[in-house]
């Protein structure tokens, strides 16, 4: 038996919530579940992406620290998702990379930043 089943939701430390509510839905295409403000201090927006999990953006940073998180996300086309991406005005750190897992792993990959510089990588399985 398992005593955990599957992960619901991530929190991401964000400093300017308009700023990374915009990168994520629109030009990630994440869908936004929910937006609860207090005030700019305490502010929740949750996006999902699909899957079951939610992304949950936060000003309410308790002991995070915006800038300091890598995600890695897959896709199962690596040149469509570069190609989107950078139509759509994202960023990216060089372009498509090979060998993720290092040498003859064939994990095709590439990175970009949120706007408060937490490092995204997508990734195309070598399986797909």
């Amino acid at each position: 038996m398992h005593t955990f089943d599957k992960l619901v939701m991530f929190s991401v430390a964000v400093k300017d919530m308009v700023a990374a509510r915009d990168f994520y839905a629109d030009k990630l295409g994440f869908k936004i579940t929910s937006d609860h403000r207090q005030n700019d201090n305490y502010w929740w927006v949750s996006l999902d992406l699909g899957g079951g999990m939610t992304i949950t953006l936060t000003t309410a940073h308790e002991n995070m620290k915006p800038g300091t998180m890598k995600l890695y996300l897959s896709t199962p086309d690596i040149q469509a998702t570069h190609k989107q991406l950078t139509e759509k005005g994202v960023t990216l750190a060089g372009g498509i990379n090979d060998d993720l897992y290092g040498p003859g792993s064939g994990v095709k990959w590439l990175t970009f930043n949120d706007p408060d510089g937490n490092q995204w990588i997508a990734m195309q399985p070598k399986s797909w």
